[in-house]
């Protein structure tokens, strides 16, 4: 587990727009490996606590490895439980919450969890390994249709149709079974070309549908109007346009209910030499809304 690593996005411009208690609790709804808090536990006090939340298990052990600082207190549940987290840990709000939407660097970098073409491994994507629904079972088993629909949805794909089409052709044969296989498959469709490899967004279409994504994300101004005090800050970061625009309209309507307002109103994106030292940063958007009531 200590092989991997994580190297956390926007985190300066998350440090300082977030942090505005250094005695405060905050919540970091997607721990992660636990790059954001470390950072964000370096302008807390003594006083101040992060509260951390993963669905996937390996992820918090590690977490708590990297961060070693007992101002971290985690939580195996998905943050759209971060009412129930604060409960547990006795809290009845935080000072602020981030939502870190991106996929870690550990579960691309790791095989066997099937998040990456560029690696062969089982087809599963499951952030908990603990549910049914894996990327091998929507591959193997949804219709043409529905494959074309969430490809389209979730991945604005705009070939879903011819690869969804493949994969129904393809799994005729054999079941389709590894990362490699279904990158194949999709290459049959749109030969690669460039940097960008023509199955992102069929993979991205992937997780999101097993995991539940969208839902997720439709849920997080809800959790914001429940747990941020008067004064905290909620900082949503995302990697794909439909989040952006899930969170953009969700912030719009939180700030015409007069309980809050945006802390930036031009989306925040990582700045060229970001770009260059981490590729995985090119699609970050950061929005930051405060609650003023």
């Amino acid at each position: 587990m200590s092989g991997f690593t994580h190297i956390p996005i926007l985190a300066k411009e998350i440090s300082d727009l977030l942090i505005t208690y250094t005695d405060g609790i905050y919540l970091d709804g997607t721990l992660g490996l636990g790059g954001h808090s470390g950072i964000l536990l370096e302008k807390l006090s003594e006083k101040g606590r992060i509260i951390g939340l993963d669905k996937d298990i390996n992820a918090i052990t590690m977490a708590k490895e990297n961060v070693n600082d007992k101002r971290l207190i985690t939580f195996n549940l998905s943050y759209t439980c971060s009412d129930e987290a604060l409960k547990q840990a006795g809290v009845q709000g935080v000072n602020g919450a981030l939502f870190d939407l991106g996929l870690s660097s550990y579960q691309l970098d790791d095989a066997s969890r099937g998040f990456s073409f560029l690696r062969q491994g089982p087809l599963d994507m499951r952030f908990d390994t603990a549910q049914k629904l894996s990327a091998k079972e929507v591959i193997n088993t949804y219709s043409a249709d529905k494959l074309e629909n969430i490809f389209t949805l979730y991945g604005e794909e705009r070939n879903a149709s011819k690869i969804a089409l493949a994969i129904c052709a393809a799994r005729r044969q054999a079941p389709i079974e590894t990362t490699t296989a279904l990158a194949k498959i999709v290459e049959t469709v749109l030969p690669r070309f460039g940097k960008i490899h023509p199955a992102t967004k069929i993979f991205q279409a992937l997780r999101i549908e097993v995991n539940g994504e969208l839902d997720c994300v439709k849920g997080v101004a809800g959790i914001l109007k429940k747990i941020l005090l008067k004064g905290g800050r909620g900082a949503v970061l995302t990697f794909h346009s439909t989040e952006d625009r899930i969170i953009k309209f969700a912030f719009k309507e939180l700030c015409q209910s007069g309980d809050f307002v945006l802390v930036n109103k031009k989306v925040i994106e990582p700045c060229f030499e970001e770009i260059k030292s981490n590729s995985r940063s090119r699609s970050a958007k950061l929005r930051v809304i405060e609650k003023i009531k």
